[in-house]
């Protein structure tokens, strides 16, 4: 897999190059600015994007702005938001376009190196990484819209895994649950938010993410 890597500090960048060509990753480039990630994604077309939000020029959410243009120019570029913050706004609009594989990992919260190479590749072939603390922040603040109002803790509890990329099985796992009773919260999820049931895994992320717009929309 080809990879473009954005991360101003030079240790990490230069370790996490390192990491991923351990692991057979082709990096195509790693580079520590805003401008520059843009050029990359641009001319480069990589299979993913592991970006992290706050860049040089503007140390803001730079990088995470990049992203979502270059996805705008190529939809379904995956892209792997790894970052120190959650920029809500930013996080809510690079999840809901519904196009690609998509993740959002805290750098704190990354323990080893099994685990990130796997949201990697994950978000590469289309799939979802979600941190968990991630989709908390995301939905804290709107806890009591009226969409999430209609599902009961137990459904509550099976979207939150989803949105982390987890499968029915690993959510059964996860509860302590058949799988049967999963896909009966999932489909329970999708009819109370309004999305037909599947089983694509960004339609299980736009399950929370309706929520979410209405919630920005309220």
């Amino acid at each position: 897999m080809r990879v473009v890597l954005a991360e101003d500090l030079f240790l990490l960048r230069d370790g996490l190059v390192r990491l991923l060509e351990a692991y057979d990753f082709e990096i195509l480039a790693a580079v520590e600015s805003g401008p520059e990630l843009s050029r990359a994604l641009a001319e480069l077309e990589p299979d993913v994007a592991v970006v992290d939000v706050r860049l040089p020029p503007s140390h803001t959410d730079e990088g995470l702005q990049c992203a979502l243009a270059a996805r705008r120019a190529r939809p379904g570029l995956p892209v792997l938001v790894l970052s120190q913050h959650v920029e809500q706004l930013y996080a809510r609009e690079l999840l809901a376009d519904g196009n690609g594989g998509v993740g959002y990992l805290l750098k704190d919260r990354v323990f080893d190196a099994e685990q990130f190479v796997d949201a990697v590749r994950r978000v590469a072939r289309g799939g979802t990484a979600m941190d968990p603390q991630v989709i908390s922040q995301l939905l804290s603040r709107r806890a009591k819209d009226r969409p999430l109002g209609g599902l009961t803790p137990r459904e509550l509890e099976v979207l939150e895994l989803m949105a982390q990329g987890r499968s029915n099985a690993a959510i059964a796992g996860q509860l302590v649950v058949t799988e049967r009773a999963v896909a009966k919260h999932t489909s329970n999820i999708f009819g109370k938010l309004g999305l037909p049931v599947s089983d694509d895994d960004n339609r299980r992320v736009l399950a929370v993410l309706a929520y979410l717009d209405h919630g920005a929309q309220a």
